[in-house]
């Protein structure tokens, strides 16, 4: 592997992410829909059992937002389906309810005729601003902490339908990367699958490596360091974290994609391994599971052309999806997607009862 290769998975977000960085949560806002119910936000803690031990120090106690629909607190006997809303990079989940805009989003789409659901949205945020929803031994098993800690605790305190076909996984951007890795293993707990604007999808040629880029990831001499570095360089030590780990040199514990100005092509190679337009292959049979699957993404977003590449391989196959470029960048109509194209994909394709097959 060459230098050509160099930085083969983090340049597709930045491309896309790094212009709008600073307006990333100045959505368009869609009307409040007349005659919307409130629903009930609770924020709780989660102790992930998969994210014990971690080298970086990352909290095990996660920050979790759940959003109940209105008949909860008076309908007592009722069970609801359970939509996880997974995050994206350099944002926790508080920063997501304002990206997305919810509860005003949920709400309105319960009032346009959504099936009432449970709304759970998950802080998977790290040291370097992002777990990338991936298993290592520094930043132990988000993954696991997602589809096992979240869903289980879930289960246990809600009113939920324990049931894979009433539960669904939706993430934007690093979430949307998330939603495709943990998808495509998990398709024992999740019935219905929503990707927006997923990053990271695949290695791609990129420029030659930085100098500057560099001279700052060798600067840094503690995680902490990582708070001062610009976007590009800290997604690189996120992704290296999650990808290619190294338990033998701290205080990072992990091993970047070049060293003393050389690309590394082992390091490279794990990158590209991670990718999931590289392992899909190996999970077709869990893709078949799902009800359903969407995919969608801005006609202004760097990552339509990997989210293109997606729809096909999974065309190619015979998988049923629905794939839609629609007019926007990145972030600029994620709160719309929310409530008018998230919300009811999961309202048609969720069982919301019991009896459901």
């Amino acid at each position: 592997m060459t230098t050509k290769l160099f930085f083969v998975v983090m340049l597709a977000m930045t491309v896309a992410l790094g212009p709008r960085l600073a307006a990333q949560v100045q959505t368009e806002v869609p009307p409040v829909v007349p005659g919307a119910k409130p629903v009930s936000v609770e924020h709780i803690k989660i102790h992930g059992t998969a994210l014990e031990g971690n080298l970086e120090g990352d909290a095990v106690d996660r920050d979790v937002i759940v959003f109940l629909p209105p008949g909860y607190a008076t309908k007592k006997s009722r069970r609801y389906p359970v939509v996880y809303a997974l995050h994206g990079y350099s944002i926790g989940a508080e920063q997501w309810t304002h990206e997305i805009h919810v509860p005003q989003t949920i709400e309105g789409a319960f009032a346009q005729g959504a099936k009432e659901m449970i709304v759970v949205l998950p802080d998977s945020k790290t040291v370097h601003n992002g777990s990338m929803y991936s298993s290592s031994v520094t930043t132990r098993d988000f993954e696991q902490f997602i589809a096992h800690d979240v869903v289980g605790y879930i289960d246990a305190h809600y009113r939920t339908l324990p049931e894979r076909l009433s539960r669904g996984l939706v993430g934007h951007s690093m979430g949307g990367y998330g939603a495709t890795r943990i998808g495509m293993k998990h398709s024992d707990l999740f019935g219905s699958l929503y990707i927006m604007s997923p990053c990271c999808l695949s290695p791609r040629p990129a420029r030659p490596a930085d100098p500057e880029l560099a001279k700052s990831l060798e600067a840094v001499k503690t995680p902490a360091d990582s708070a001062n570095l610009p976007f590009f360089a800290r997604a690189q030590l996120a992704s290296a974290a999650a990808w290619s780990p190294n338990p033998k040199d701290p205080p990072l514990y992990l091993d970047l994609p070049t060293k003393d100005g050389v690309a590394q092509p082992d390091v490279l190679a794990k990158w590209a391994a991670n990718t999931p337009l590289a392992m899909i292959d190996q999970y077709i049979g869990n893709l078949r599971q799902y009800r359903a699957i969407a995919i969608d993404v801005g006609d202004q977003d760097g990552l339509r052309f990997d989210a293109g590449k997606l729809h096909d391989a999974l065309d190619n196959y015979g998988i049923a999806n629905s794939f839609e470029i629609y007019p926007g960048t990145h972030t600029s109509a994620v709160a719309h997607r929310f409530q008018n194209h998230v919300m009811p994909f999961f309202s048609r394709n969720l069982c919301a009862t019991k009896y459901c097959k």
